[in-house]
């Protein structure tokens, strides 16, 4: 077996791959943009083509203090597979306090209600308030396997007057062998005032 170089010896001086090894890249899709809309969905693009899908969240500010959650499809139009999920959060107060480390209640076992994705604490609704993320969906239209899914978001969180930054990690997957063809994005209540979200495949 032949071995592969890059051009230069030096890890932070690399410029160039070598012509037979290839590089991730993100495909955009889809990007929908929210106006006191009560949900998101996206219900094309996602097939077989890639085997990893990248949602990202940008500036999504909610309507009333609550939190983002999702959910898949098979038909296109009703969204509650059965899905198990763990997740963690990380905290910390703009006073310097509060600083913590947690597992968050909101995971699931075998439900199929809408995930929550954003954990810790309720979003903030101040105008400079919003949650920023990214959520990777694998191999959505396999009829072999489970469907695996990786969260992490960060947002402003509600805590009396000392506002918070809250990181949320959500992990589990979706427990069918049916392709998924389609995600829906919404508030726990109220609805996403403002933000975008792009959909991407990876290559």
């Amino acid at each position: 077996m032949a071995l592969l170089f890059a051009n230069n010896n030096s890890l932070s001086a690399i410029s160039a791959l070598p012509a037979s090894v290839s590089g991730g890249a993100l495909n955009l899709i889809a990007t929908q943009t929210a106006s006191g809309s009560a949900n998101l969905s996206f219900t094309s693009g996602i097939d077989s083509t890639y085997d990893e899908y990248v949602f990202t969240f940008i500036n999504m500010h909610p309507s009333a203090s609550a939190n983002l959650e999702f959910n898949a499809t098979t038909d296109g139009t009703n969204y509650n597979i059965v899905k198990t999920s763990t997740a963690f959060y990380t905290t910390h107060r703009e006073n310097g306090s509060g600083g913590a480390l947690g597992y968050s209640g909101v995971d699931e076992a075998q439900a199929t209600g809408f995930q929550q994705l954003t954990t810790g604490d309720n979003v903030a609704t101040d105008n400079d308030a919003s949650i920023v993320g990214e959520l990777h969906i694998f191999n959505p239209s396999n009829t072999t396997f489970v469907k695996h899914f990786i969260s992490k978001t960060n947002f402003m969180g509600v805590d009396s007057s000392n506002k918070s930054s809250n990181s949320g990690y959500v992990a589990g997957y979706f427990n069918t062998t049916t392709a998924l063809t389609g995600f829906q994005f919404k508030m726990r209540s109220g609805n996403i005032d403002s933000g975008v979200i792009k959909l991407y495949g990876v290559s």
